[in-house]
């Protein structure tokens, strides 16, 4: 198995009218994910017109709890109310194989 064993998936629901800047915060927080250090691999995803998700992957529950901790939760729980419907829909799940 590949070093990815923890994770997290998160549904963001946009607003209708929020769905362009839901698409943009998700693209613009890329270089924050690659700048942490613990995470494995990280994804944004359009999972239909205003749904989106967040699925990123870590060694450990230690990687893990970091992301939780770092910028980009941040910013998205003070942009909540404002980009979407309602609070994420955040998941902890356990990578069972990867390639």
């Amino acid at each position: 198995m590949a070093n990815e064993q923890k994770s997290l998936l998160a549904r963001l629901h946009a607003k209708p009218d929020k769905v362009e800047e839901v698409r943009t915060f998700l693209e613009d927080a890329l270089p924050l994910a690659e700048d942490e250090e613990k995470t494995v691999s990280w994804y944004a995803l359009q999972i239909d017109d205003t749904t989106f998700g967040i699925f990123d992957t870590f060694a450990g529950d230690e990687g893990r709890q970091a992301h939780l901790d770092g910028e980009i939760a941040a910013a998205l729980m003070e942009h909540a109310d404002e980009l979407l419907e309602e609070p994420p829909q955040i998941e902890h799940v356990d990578v069972l194989a990867a390639k």
